[in-house]
């Protein structure tokens, strides 16, 4: 599938699709619910997520497009004869513990790319399945929510920045050292619990860096973040200031520093102790 096509108007019909089928599950989600296993990706598997993952493929179908899907809760599969061609990864929820608590923050996102590796991802989208909100990205296009420009924030001191940070590990205790001196120099600490939308979040400027070193955190759930990201000025390394380019794959974890600018970012770095 080649990058000049029409991806916005596939990932605008992904999101209309998406919302039609987990909309009338959204009434059930306090009522038991059956046991689906656990995704490729590891996590219990619920009804929402089959639904928008199903949704997404038939978008995709519907336009013709033959792709490998990566997906965090079937897998890999292959669509068309020209599989190999189009790469598809897909987090159909992302925040799935959210959306069954009711707490409104939880999104869907999808990333495009010619070759199963981060640095290749063309085309993204991350939809904000609560507020509406749907950010999306061409490579070297620039970044958009609901059509706007966006660009990263300007704030350069830990002191006046929102910076999220995911603890959300039962190493901790483990990880805490490696965190204590940022997060003693940091007046806001944040985590809303779907990381897609808070790279997405750092690229509209809302928040001013987003930091996961848990090395849990899945490919599938980052891949549209991370160029959104990027496409709109911000940052992004290891915790060691490398680049992050790793396959795309539901089991293939990442670690990252994701930050608005340069000064945040080195100032998040300087005071990060990875291991």
């Amino acid at each position: 599938m080649e990058p000049s096509f029409d991806w916005n108007t596939v990932f605008l019909q992904c999101k209309e699709k998406v919302n039609a089928l987990v909309r009338p599950l959204l009434k059930t989600l306090k009522d038991p619910q059956p046991d689906l296993g656990r995704g490729a990706g590891g996590d219990q598997m619920k009804t929402v997520d089959l639904a928008a993952e199903k949704a997404i493929v038939e978008v995709l179908l519907q336009h013709g497009v033959s792709f490998t899907l990566v997906s965090e809760e079937s897998g890999i599969k292959e669509y068309g004869s020209q599989a190999k061609d189009c790469y598809v990864t897909v987090d159909p929820i992302d925040g799935t513990t959210n959306l069954v608590r009711g707490l409104p923050f939880y999104c869907s996102s999808i990333a495009v790319s010619q070759k199963p590796v981060l640095s290749d991802v063309h085309a993204a989208m991350v939809t904000d399945m609560f507020h509406g909100d749907t950010y999306t990205a061409i490579k070297g296009r620039g970044s958009f929510r609901d059509g706007e420009k966006i660009v990263t924030s300007a704030v350069s001191s830990l002191d006046d920045a929102v910076v999220g940070l995911d603890l959300n590990t039962y190493k901790v205790k483990e990880l805490a050292p490696q965190l204590s001196e940022l997060i003693q120099n940091t007046k806001h600490i944040r985590h809303f619990g779907a990381n897609a939308l808070e790279l997405c979040f750092v690229a509209d400027g809302l928040t001013d860096a987003f930091v996961d070193i848990r090395g849990k955190l899945r490919t599938t759930d980052v891949a549209a973040g991370f160029l959104i990201l990027k496409e709109a000025g911000g940052l992004l390394s290891t915790p060691k200031g490398e680049a992050v380019d790793v396959k795309l794959d539901p089991q293939q974890t990442v670690t990252f520093v994701a930050s608005g600018n340069k000064e945040i970012h080195e100032a998040i770095l300087n005071l990060l102790k990875p291991k």
